[in-house]
């Protein structure tokens, strides 16, 4: 136990997400995701918005790994600025996974729950700082210049 906070989430981009339909044969479980994924792209769009699951949140406090610990699950889409370099708002679905803190009262898990948010914005930015941002900044750049040179149409119609 070496933070405070743990968290751990697998991440998608949701600018890479090119076709909505989901599989006749997908499994429950694949189509929710699916379902989710586009409910997301629905509501905040796929620019500087990305989709996180298989996400888990963990609070510590106290300094002993087996007591005082509060877990969390969540999914939901995460928002960057405009330069896609920092977090700016998650909007999340968080359920209380687990908690060895037998003083906990259901205001304090609303509390931490609500806290999983400010939490996930905080490593989410040290997520992006981690990750090759002189590369993104390359590409949003070319993109940008391409857009110019071409009077502001992408592509064909648009």
């Amino acid at each position: 136990m070496s933070q405070w906070v743990e968290i751990g989430f697998d991440c998608l981009p949701l600018r890479s997400v090119t076709r909505l339909d989901i599989p006749i044969d997908a499994s429950p479980k694949f189509r929710a995701r699916c379902e989710s994924i586009k409910r997301a792209i629905e509501t905040h769009g796929s620019h500087n918005s990305y989709f996180l699951y298989n996400a888990r949140c963990g609070f510590h406090l106290t300094n002993h790994p087996q007591i005082g610990s509060i877990s969390f699950r969540f999914q939901g889409t995460l928002l960057t600025d405009s330069d896609d370099i920092r977090a700016v708002r998650a909007d999340l679905e968080v359920d209380l996974e687990g908690e060895t803190c037998d003083w906990l009262t259901q205001s304090d898990v609303e509390f931490f729950r609500r806290s999983v948010s400010h939490a996930l914005l905080a490593e989410f930015d040290r997520y992006i700082d981690a990750g090759d941002l002189a590369r993104t900044k390359q590409r949003v750049e070319l993109l940008q210049s391409q857009t110019d040179q071409s009077g502001g149409y992408l592509g064909m119609y648009l």
